[in-house]
């Protein structure tokens, strides 16, 4: 018996990334990083609590049935996650403890991240397809 393999229709994927680019040039340009909380917390809920309510409010807007969709990897997706909230998580943290320089840095790579998967390159996917290849390799040499 063959697993499911569980996956995310790409859409719903590029509104959450969407979501982080725009929710951190506001937290910029505004200068209340309280913005920031937005992509943070529902990603935050996706990853413990299985519901994005960004990506639950974005499938309201799919035209097709979410499977009729370019699926994404959900453990990857999961992965990619993890990363966002934790540069999300510092840098909100920093902004409010007035560590500026540290905020901008962990949010300009979480915007540039964001940004660059929506346009097709997924860093988070490159970081964790070498990491799954740094294992291998250390296998082969024990």
């Amino acid at each position: 018996m063959s697993e499911a393999i569980r996956s995310i229709p790409r859409p719903l994927v590029k509104t959450n990334q969407g979501v982080i680019v725009i929710s951190v040039f506001l937290a910029w340009f505004s200068g209340l990083e309280w913005f920031l909380l937005i992509p943070l917390l529902s990603g935050l809920s996706g990853l413990f609590l299985g519901f994005n309510p960004i990506m639950q409010l974005g499938k309201l807007f799919l035209k097709k049935e979410p499977k009729a969709y370019i699926p994404e990897d959900w453990e990857q997706q999961q992965f990619n996650q993890t990363i966002a909230v934790i540069c999300l998580g510092i840098g909100f943290i920093s902004f409010l403890l007035g560590w500026n320089v540290i905020g901008y840095i962990f949010t300009i790579m979480v915007a540039i991240a964001a940004f660059v998967a929506i346009l097709g390159f997924c860093v988070g996917c490159f970081i964790h397809f070498q990491w799954n290849q740094y294992k291998y390799r250390r296998t082969l040499q024990q």
